[in-house]
């Protein structure tokens, strides 16, 4: 249950939660729902001492048909944030569910003889916005409610590399997060609305799904944070990059945040296989949550997953199958050991970070058409590891507002260094 001291998006510190794959069937189990099985599943969550779990309806089971929201399923997922409840555990929701573990799960009225753009085309996004609201309204009234994620990385849709884009610009992607997002509001008022992206938002040139957008619209900024996207292949498993990369999300986020404050929230982190083998699961476990623990404004970090993929379950990439902090069976992981005992420690010895003094300027326009140099391999990414690399704590800045003295006081920045300061190449 939701206590005052714990209420949803405030309290004390930084929450600490899970993404929920359920043991049995995946998120099919909306499919075969048994709530003495999620039960069982949030006992085993909540004895790691976590706070919330994330929570991912499938869009074309609870919404099949564009006018149709299934009352069963609402009722289902109002029976599993109660059994969250009560075992002391809040509940994020994801709306648009959408993109998961390699998977598309799309309503049929958005697809082939129904095709229409999910992000611009009048019908759909009225028909997301109802769905949206309902889910909200369903829950509104339940303490333990923390509000709606519009979706699951839902802007992987928008563009390259997905297979079968809906494609947008900047300024209709903006359109649509904030119709959504206004839904989401309409159906719970107060509560902690937002949308996440995946990193192509923070790294691929053209994304139309901007940094800006990520970090301005919405009750807090997500980042999602994940070292299989070139990070782990170039620098090593045990190299700074690996170990600093969520804190690196977070930090990179906070420059286009138009309030010096602005929590973010590390809404998925995992130690994915064989980029980080199993037997170093841990360590990376403790050398990232410490490193996002140092970053300032952190809202939480929620772990990716909770318990493994089941391997009856076909098809998935390898490194989904072992992401679970528990075993299909539910048991602990060395990768939950650790996330447990950081967790512990964190509440026993709670202290807010310093301020980071130390901003590395990103020369990039507020709208960032180009942004690979923020990515793996690129010279600003190079430049925040090797300040990272040689013990700074380094935040980041953009260019326009390295000149604003306002700013730089209320981030607590003292000292600026761009790339070019930092001399000749070495690779963190």
């Amino acid at each position: 249950m939701t206590t005052p001291h714990h209420r949803p998006g405030s309290g004390p510190g930084p929450r600490f939660g899970v993404n929920y794959t359920p043991s049995r069937g995946w998120f099919h189990h909306w499919l075969d729902f048994d709530l003495d099985a999620v039960r069982a599943d949030l006992d085993s969550v909540a004895a790691l001492g976590l706070d919330h779990v994330r929570v991912f309806p499938l869009w074309p089971l609870f919404q099949p048909n564009r006018t149709l929201i299934r009352p069963r399923a609402l009722d289902q997922l109002g029976r599993l944030v109660d059994a969250a409840g009560e075992r002391g555990l809040d509940v994020a929701v994801d709306g648009l569910q959408g993109h998961l573990s390699s998977f598309d799960f799309l309503p049929a009225w958005t697809r082939t003889w129904h095709r229409r753009n999910l992000f611009t085309n009048p019908d759909v996004v009225d028909g997301q916005r109802t769905y949206l609201r309902t889910l909200a309204a369903a829950l509104a009234d339940r303490p333990n409610f923390l509000g709606m994620t519009v979706g699951n990385e839902i802007d992987q849709f928008s563009g390259d590399p997905h297979p079968d884009p809906d494609r947008v610009t900047p300024d209709q992607a903006e359109s649509w997060l904030r119709r959504v997002l206004a839904a989401c509001e309409e159906g719970a008022p107060g509560r902690l609305h937002l949308h996440a992206a995946y990193d192509a938002a923070w790294y691929r040139d053209g994304h139309p799904f901007t940094p800006a957008h990520a970090a301005r619209l919405g009750a807090v900024t997500a980042v999602h944070s994940w070292v299989f996207n070139g990070t782990a292949q170039r620098y090593g498993t045990d190299s700074v990059a690996v170990g600093q990369h969520a804190a690196y999300l977070v930090e990179l986020s906070k420059a286009w945040a138009e309030d010096p404050q602005r929590p973010v929230w590390l809404q998925e982190v995992g130690a994915p296989a064989p980029h980080i083998p199993a037997d170093r699961a841990a360590g990376f476990t403790r050398t990232t949550v410490a490193a996002a623990l140092d970053c300032p404004d952190l809202w939480g970090i929620t772990w990716w997953c909770s318990h493994d993929v089941d391997r009856s379950l076909a098809d998935f990439p390898e490194l989904e199958y072992s992401l679970g902090l528990l075993t299909n069976d539910r048991r602990v992981k060395p990768a939950g050991r650790a996330l447990a005992d950081a967790v512990a420690e964190a509440r026993t010895s709670a202290k807010p970070p310093a301020p980071r003094s130390t901003a590395l300027v990103v020369d990039l326009p507020d709208d960032a058409p180009e942004r690979a140099e923020c990515g793996p391999g690129g010279p600003y990414f190079e430049a925040f590891m090797r300040l990272a690399a040689d013990g700074a704590r380094p935040a980041v800045v953009l260019a326009d507002r390295a000149a604003d003295p306002a700013h730089l006081t209320a981030r607590g920045i003292t000292e600026l260094v761009t790339p070019g300061d930092l001399g000749a190449h070495r690779r963190p």
